[in-house]
């Protein structure tokens, strides 16, 4: 990494730190350039106004995250050819890489800026938007070849139950931030694996199995 591009992602760390300790509005550039030891000019080379800066920040959560999401759920996949099976263990992964988290998990981007939407321009609240229909993509993917093999127990919508994942993740980095609690989000990861087995697990025809 070049000197240019570790400031840029200098700058991106201390900004992300206050964001999600304060919120984007309570976070000013001057306080970021402050911290980061560089002038004005420097930091409008990397980023020429606030929401360029969101936005470069944005789209650095969702490529972390995607990083971690793709390699727990790839590595489940790689224990077992049954796609359930291999959905349980890449939630049980997700839960375990959480509890060993050397600190609390300092929060979410994409709900942080939810709740501040209104100071940011139209492309960062539209990538924010996609950034949540990813999410469904993604889980519903993993639920479609789930589909294949399994009936569910109940009538269940395939895109909320996708919505389901995102939404008990979510939910766990804030009942665990409001609360200091950090075993909440892992145990509710658990508790969604468990839910998934009882819906699909004691109809499901599985992988190999005589009916196909």
């Amino acid at each position: 990494m070049d000197k240019g591009q570790a400031t840029r992602e200098r700058l991106l760390d201390i900004t992300e730190t206050s964001v999600l300790r304060k919120g984007f509005g309570a976070t000013s550039i001057e306080e970021v350039i402050a911290e980061a030891g560089i002038t004005k000019s420097g930091f409008l080379y990397h980023f020429s106004t606030k929401n360029a800066l969101a936005r470069a920040l944005l789209l650095r959560y969702m490529a972390r995250e995607d990083s971690l999401l793709d390699d727990v759920f790839a590595r489940g996949r790689e224990l077992t050819e049954d796609p359930l099976q291999g959905f349980l263990v890449g939630l049980k992964l997700l839960a375990e890489i959480m509890e060993d988290l050397p600190q609390a998990h300092p929060g979410c981007l994409v709900a942080t800026y939810c709740y501040q939407e209104s100071l940011f321009d139209r492309d960062v609240r539209e990538l924010n938007r996609r950034i949540v229909l990813a999410w469904r993509v993604r889980f519903r993917t993993l639920l479609d070849a789930i589909y294949e093999h399994y009936a569910p127990r109940d009538d269940v919508d395939p895109d909320a139950l996708a919505d389901m994942v995102s939404t008990v993740i979510e939910g766990g980095l804030v009942l665990g931030k409001a609360t200091g609690e950090r075993a909440i989000l892992p145990n509710q990861l658990m508790l969604l694996r468990s839910y998934f087995k009882l819906l699909f697990e004691s109809r499901g025809r599985g992988i190999g199995s005589s009916s196909g």
